[in-house]
């Protein structure tokens, strides 16, 4: 059963991908006929697409039963925007507004909100990036101001990341929440090699300790280890070709193990992780 839910889930994300998000939403249906523990968000955005907004408000307010609390997606999601008129639209807010008191008490709220600040400014010049990638190729004019800016952003959040980490260590969810904790991963994951070296430790500790995600830590491992010209471990990292201008896994260690070392730290499977760049994955053909 849990071959099936797979297989269901892998098929919505293709059809979701392929902006058949009525497809997707009958795939996300199967899946939770099996299980309804994960994926409800997506579901829901797949669904809001599909203008199903009955399922749609349904697998949200699931969600927020199962503890998906994160209001500032919910509100910043495009995918989700069609759901605004809606009446229930603001009883899901309260509804999760609500959790978030509770939960919330006894945070760090200010530097909850620097963190998440700091991650949208992230998110945002990267999002711009990739669309423009979409639309104008893999070279252009567009792109290449994007990435000015992008450097530019990743380095005033480099220092204000660097800051905290140096003088509170790496705050964990439970003082400032998962999405602002995750901050620190994110700038340091865009920043140069030597810095990456530097904080690498300080995060397997965290992921020992439970402050930090061990997904994203091998995310890291990938980018630390192919900067230093050595094989990666999770299939993480993405390269282009310029003669092919095509998208490849770059190297990986062991490709034939691969998604036991991913489930290992809770990624999906590298077939279904590639398809965002186009990439077959076969691994006898990689090797």
């Amino acid at each position: 059963m849990a071959q099936d839910y797979d297989v269901y889930l892998k098929k919505a994300d293709s059809a979701y991908w392929a902006k058949d998000y009525t497809l997707a939403e009958e795939y996300f249906k199967l899946a939770f006929a099996i299980s309804t523990e994960k994926h409800l968000y997506n579901a829901a955005c797949a669904a809001s697409l599909a203008n199903d907004f009955d399922v749609a408000f349904d697998w949200l307010n699931l969600a927020v039963d199962k503890g998906f609390t994160n209001i500032n997606q919910l509100q910043r999601d495009a995918d989700l925007s069609s759901l605004h008129g809606d009446k229930r639209w603001p009883l899901l807010l309260e509804k999760v507004q609500g959790k978030l008191d509770i939960l919330e008490a006894s945070y760090d709220k200010p530097l909850q909100q620097e963190l998440i600040q700091i991650f949208y400014d992230d998110q945002d010049i990267r999002h711009k990036f990739v669309e423009a990638e979409r639309q104008y190729g893999y070279r252009s004019r567009v792109k290449d101001s994007l990435i000015q800016v992008m450097i530019k952003v990743d380095s005033i959040n480099l220092v204000k990341i660097k800051n905290i980490l140096d003088t509170k260590g790496w705050v964990g969810k439970d003082r400032v929440g998962e999405q602002a904790s995750a901050t620190f991963f994110l700038v340091i994951q865009h920043s140069d090699l030597k810095t990456q070296q530097q904080y690498l430790p300080m995060m397997r500790e965290a992921v020992k300790a439970g402050s930090a995600s061990a997904a994203n830590l091998a995310l890291l491992e990938d980018r630390v280890a192919l900067g230093e010209g050595i094989k990666q471990v999770y299939g993480s990292q993405i390269c282009y070709d310029d003669k092919s201008e095509k998208y490849y896994v770059c190297p990986i260690e062991d490709p034939d193990n691969v998604d036991k070392r991913r489930a290992e730290v809770g990624l999906g499977s590298i077939s279904a992780y590639v398809k965002n760049w186009g990439i077959i994955w076969n691994p006898d053909d990689y090797k």
